[in-house]
């Protein structure tokens, strides 16, 4: 009995841990999820944990008054997203994504960052 109990959990865990690896979730940012950067940047970048399907994948980013900022329709090579933007003010901008993995599992989200002081 306790070896059925033991496989049976040691099932539902690789079964779960599989399933989780499943969805491109954002790694990291640049800039940061959350930072402050001196200056400008000119792109967006965002890394996944997998690649993404181009075609169903995408990024807004916009100022304090909603108004969109960055140049349009992103690069995408394998598991990076970029997107150029225009040039920003000193102000907190919200960056809004929804990407679809190549295995179909879609995941979105958002955050903000900081130019200036």
């Amino acid at each position: 009995m306790r070896m059925l109990i033991f496989a049976t959990s040691a099932l539902v865990t690789v079964t779960v841990g599989t399933a989780a690896k499943a969805h491109a979730f954002l790694d990291h940012a640049e800039p940061r999820v959350g930072s402050t950067v001196p200056t400008a940047p000119r792109e967006l970048s965002l890394s996944y944990t997998q690649n993404l399907e181009p075609a169903f994948s995408e990024v807004e980013v916009s100022d304090a008054n909603g108004k969109r900022v960055d140049q349009g329709k992103p690069s995408i090579s394998a598991a990076v997203m970029r997107v150029g933007l225009k040039p920003l003010a000193p102000g907190t901008y919200r960056v809004r994504w929804h990407v679809l993995s190549v295995d179909t599992h879609t995941t979105e989200g958002s955050f903000t960052f900081r130019v200036g002081q």
